[in-house]
């Protein structure tokens, strides 16, 4: 069947303020390079949910009469579409998610970059500055509840699982669902959707009608990650370093499902963040989960963690596999825990402010072939510096696998060359392997080629 498209001039349903005159300006530079660009691709995803591809370009090129434009009214402002995908929209008239999403978009887009960004008043190169500036992306876009209790559990995993991983992930959400525990992911399918459409259960059970279902996403992962239709609260933070730090301050407990380089990554992130000293002391559940059949995934990132970061970052986390009441029950008692702390601490409950993040997990890490081949992958760092270029390194191979710029470097330049001690890489690239034959590089059925070659 071949794509249909509509032409359609909308309003925004909810999510956004009035806009300034520079700032549509600055959205309506419909030039090759700058804003408009980046909102444009952003704006396509949205449209597109569905249609996953595994590849950014793919969607970009195939979509490429599309076109969207901000029109400033008295009252506010429209979009106008050109060649919108048809799929959002139904009879006619856009899905009003989708148009919730889409004005997310529009407001995150234009408030990163020119309030935050673009402003010398915050200060990105300070790990408070870089902080501060998460905060009040999150605190404009609505999503920092601040008259609950800790309750909003972050669940991560990847996008390309097998049907039984997807059924179990849904049972945990109903689980967590059924406790009032709201639900927090990269807000894509798979791992990302199945809490959430578990979760809708669970709260209807509990006639609970103010769920949150919060994605938390960026640029340049939207595309092979569209906002799942579940998703009520969406935000997008400008890089990936930001996103996995927003997933920090606002969660008070991770949930971790299979997944491929992406899940591993965010995995590294939170241990690294959580061995630093200053951390020692501060309760923050973390539970890697699984059905049965999945269990040696599990078995293989502990035995990995074990040896590149040592017995105490196995301490920071517990392995259920195969009860998705117990993760809830376990993550129910957990919530007690952090809000005891946080009392106690007089820290917020909405954003965890006490957390410990140091600059390597916040400096945005560009993996271009030079930084990829430079990164220090050694027994003789500390665990928290380990992790932290072991992020960098997955985060690479994820920026070569799916998205745009990355998938045109690997094509132009190579693949991406990682080095260091011979027992590590030895053991990073069986782990990557193993992910390459469960299919978890790709969507089910995509054929998957290395953007990377470990020197062993």
């Amino acid at each position: 069947m071949s794509e249909q498209y509509i032409d359609a001039c909308i309003t925004p349903a909810s999510h956004l303020d009035v806009l300034s005159k520079l700032e549509v300006e600055r959205l309506l530079d419909s030039s090759q390079g700058g804003l408009y660009q980046l909102y444009r691709s952003c704006s396509l995803a949205v449209l597109s949910y569905g249609d996953y591809t595994d590849d950014a370009r793919a969607l970009l090129e195939r979509h490429k009469h599309f076109d969207i434009h901000v029109i400033q009214e008295e009252r506010g402002v429209k979009l106008k579409l050109n060649n919108a995908p048809a799929s959002a929209f139904v009879d006619g008239k856009m899905i009003r998610g989708i148009n919730e999403h889409l004005f997310a978009v529009l407001r995150d887009i234009v408030y990163s970059s020119d309030t935050i960004l673009d402003n010398p008043k915050f200060n990105l190169d300070s790990s408070p500055g870089i902080t501060n500036a998460i905060f009040h992306i999150l605190r404009n876009a609505g999503v920092l509840r601040h008259k609950t209790r800790p309750h909003l559990i972050v669940c991560w995993g990847g996008h390309s699982i097998s049907e039984p991983e997807y059924a179990y992930t849904q049972d945990v959400g109903y689980q967590l669902g059924l406790r009032e525990l709201n639900i927090c992911t990269g807000c894509g399918p798979g791992a990302m959707k199945g809490p959430m459409k578990g979760a809708t259960f669970g709260h209807g059970k509990q006639r609970i009608y103010d769920a949150q279902y919060l994605g938390i996403t960026e640029p340049g992962i939207i595309a092979a990650e569209s906002p799942n239709p579940i998703v009520n609260d969406l935000v997008i933070l400008p890089d990936i370093e930001k996103r996995l730090e927003a997933f920090a301050r606002t969660g008070h407990g991770i949930v971790v499902f299979p997944g491929g380089a992406g899940t591993a990554e965010e995995i590294l992130y939170i241990l690294g963040i959580l061995l630093h000293p200053e951390n020692k002391h501060l309760p923050f559940p973390l539970i890697f989960t699984a059905p049965e059949g999945s269990r040696d995934y599990f078995e293989q990132m502990d035995d990995f963690i074990g040896y590149t970061l040592g017995t105490r970052a196995q301490q920071r986390y517990e392995i259920i596999i195969n009860d998705a009441e117990k993760v809830a029950q376990h993550m129910a008692k957990g919530m007690k825990k952090v809000r005891h702390f946080r009392r106690a601490n007089n820290d917020a409950y909405y954003f965890n402010w006490l957390l410990k993040i140091s600059r390597p997990f916040q400096q945005p890490f560009h993996p271009s072939h030079e930084n990829m081949t430079n990164l220090e992958l050694r027994h003789s760092q500390e665990p928290h510096e380990l992790a932290a270029n072991l992020r960098r390194a997955f985060s690479g191979i994820v920026y070569g696998n799916v998205k745009n710029e990355g998938i045109r470097a690997i094509e132009k330049h190579g693949l991406f060359q990682l080095k260091g001690d011979k027992d590590i890489m030895l053991r990073m690239d069986a782990l990557l392997q193993s992910f390459v034959e469960q299919q978890r590089m790709k969507l089910p059925g995509a054929h998957y080629t290395p953007c990377y070659h470990i020197e062993k």
